[in-house]
């Protein structure tokens, strides 16, 4: 039997039968378990204790990733005051886009770091060097010094979703693996309407000296704790540590996740001789450029080109929107930390909805659905529309933020998957720094209705680049998917 189609017709739940009490084992029988290689065993393994741990700590991680990318935007207008910032000017400009320049930074210039070292050791060290440069902001004395800040902060930022999608692919069963990976960004998701709603608290408040939005930035910091937690108990990927040739590490890793699903590994079959050494940034690059990874990395680095424009176009731009149509600062945080409540809501509704539909679909679908929705918010004229609306855009976000994120994590192979990922989701962070000096001249030129056409414009472009060029994922295992 092929490992290519590998159980193909056959669950991953009837793929196991008892062994033993507390244990299973699969069958040559069900399964053939001599040919079972150790993405096979992970394919078809059931959800152990280890891959809901890994689940837990990923959507922990993410959640200090997500609540620094919408944190300025939630803190803008106290910003203003505290350093009489006006928002038409460059340095406002520059304040809100600091982040996403360290993020274009840190994807791309760290984001291969998950293939080289691990994708344990860089989620660990990217989640320290985030936290470390949000604590620094919190002690900012000017907003130039914040500014750097935030740069530093999302250098940090930037590189932890490739790595966070590589590592909930690759250890993840084939059929719960859009499910869990959903549970993991709906954690962090929690985060943006509690920034929100921090802002709307603290932006306003004195803690003797302490302005408010200094406990914000402080708060962001606290990642870094989980490290401490974490760091001896956070297992590696069996698949990285195969593509590294470190082939024991790999099956006594493998056995570890087969431990704590109450598996019994009978025997694992050798890999292909092209997978079982570490790979070169040349050699990654020349296999990017071979079919069918050539095409899907085109359409992966338009996809992030634009896709920006309305993810975070919404979440950067949607308070100075709101402001623009002549609410004070308390009601306008007030509107926009009740939209964000969309995030999480979005985020929960992706859980069945990719186990339903098909990856490729749901990501046309919804990002569709945001150019829609947004456009609606554009044109809303009253408190109840404009909170409606911006709730259905953040929720609809969601819902495609994590159907992508799943995706584009299962159409490469496990050797070039953070560097695929890191080199073209940076892009949509350089496009998301650039979006302020872009979409704010239109907002204040043209008004918010030819900016939001300009960001539909964008997400239509986003649809059909996916449909053309984009494969189908669902249910399928990644050597099927990815073959070499």
């Amino acid at each position: 039997m092929s490992t290519n189609n590998l159980g193909e017709g056959i669950t991953a739940q009837s793929a196991f039968t008892s062994a033993a009490p507390g244990t299973s084992q699969i069958t040559a029988h069900s399964l053939n378990a001599d040919t079972l290689t150790v993405g096979g065993w992970m394919d078809n393994m059931p959800v152990g204790s280890l891959h809901r741990f890994v689940v837990l700590v990923i959507g922990i991680g993410l959640f200090f990733d997500m609540y620094e990318i919408f944190l300025v935007s939630s803190i803008g207008t106290a910003l203003q005051t505290e350093y009489g910032i006006d928002r038409h000017s460059t340095d406002f400009k520059l304040l809100l886009a600091s982040a996403f320049i360290g993020m274009f930074f840190g994807s791309f210039c760290l984001g291969s770091m998950a293939d080289r070292i691990g994708r344990r050791k860089a989620f660990l060290f990217n989640l320290v060097l985030y936290s470390a440069f949000s604590l620094a902001g919190a002690f900012s004395v000017n907003a130039e010094m914040l500014v750097i800040c935030r740069v530093l902060t999302g250098v940090g930022v930037g590189a932890i979703y490739p790595v966070a999608d590589s590592f909930l692919s690759e250890i993840l069963p084939r059929d719960r693996r859009g499910r869990l990976a959903a549970w993991a960004y709906t954690t962090s998701y929690v985060a943006v309407p509690l920034v929100g709603f921090l802002a709307l608290w603290l932006n306003p408040m004195h803690l003797g000296a302490v302005a408010g939005w200094r406990v914000i930035l402080a708060i962001g910091s606290l990642g870094a704790v989980l490290v401490l937690i974490v760091q001896h108990k956070l297992p590696e990927s069996p698949r990285w540590l195969l593509a590294q040739g470190r082939v024991q590490e790999a099956h006594a890793m493998l056995r570890r996740f087969a431990a704590s699903a109450g598996v019994t590994v009978s025997n694992i079959a050798p890999e292909a001789p092209n997978t079982r050494h570490a790979i070169t940034l040349r050699e990654r690059v020349a296999l990017l450029r071979r079919a069918p990874y050539c095409k899907r990395y085109l359409m992966l680095t338009i996809f992030h080109l634009l896709q920006g424009f309305g993810y975070y176009g919404f979440g950067t731009l949607a308070s100075t929107v709101v402001k623009s149509r002549g609410y004070d600062v308390t009601d306008g945080t007030l509107f926009i930390a009740l939209s964000f409540l969309g995030y999480p809501v979005g985020s929960l509704l992706s859980i069945p909805l990719l186990n339903w539909i098909e990856r490729r679909t749901l990501v046309i679908g919804s990002i569709l659905s945001i150019a829609l929705c947004g456009l609606c918010f554009a044109y809303s004229n009253n408190a109840s529309l404009i909170v409606l609306f911006g709730a259905l855009t953040t929720c609809t976000s969601n819902i495609f933020s994590n159907a992508y994120h799943v995706y584009q994590s299962e159409i490469f192979p496990a050797g070039v998957r953070s560097t695929a990922i890191g080199s073209t989701y940076s892009l949509s962070r350089f496009v998301s720094g650039i979006l302020p000096f872009v979409l704010l001249p239109v907002l204040n030129d043209q008004g918010a209705g030819a900016m939001f056409g300009i960001i539909a414009a964008a997400l239509l472009t986003v649809a059909i680049t996916v449909r053309a060029l984009g494969p189908r994922t669902t249910r399928r295992s990644q050597d099927e998917i990815n073959p070499l």
